[in-house]
């Protein structure tokens, strides 16, 4: 497991935690706030798991493509609420999260509790 491999991969998921963070900021300035509770919960989870994934992947864990798996599972969560929502910051950051999801997908393991 070389970081260089993983470039790719690191890329997708700080560029998907950088359109959730902004997602997040986003919503907190529409009108009506309580339509985005879900959206920014989902947003904030998602930026923080993407970005711990890319810190493990970077330092060469030995559990980093295991843990691909639950960024796989929050990348999809969260691009299903931002598609809901008719917001260009909302269809961003549902377009970066597919990718990091499928990304995720190529590259995760299954979970060995040794």
């Amino acid at each position: 497991m070389e970081t260089r491999n993983n470039h790719g991969l690191i890329q997708a998921l700080l560029d998907c935690a950088l359109a959730c963070e902004h997602c997040a900021s986003s919503c907190l300035k529409e009108e009506d706030i309580n339509m985005m509770v879900e959206c920014i919960k989902l947003d904030r989870d998602c930026a923080d798991i993407c970005t711990q994934a890319a810190r493990l992947l970077q330092r060469e864990s030995v559990i980093a493509h295991q843990y691909l798996l639950l960024c796989e599972k929050i990348c999809r969560l969260c691009a299903e609420e931002c598609s809901k929502h008719d917001h260009e910051h909302c269809r961003q950051c549902a377009v970066a999260c597919e990718e990091c999801a499928e990304a995720c997908h190529a590259h995760h393991e299954p979970i060995n509790q040794d």
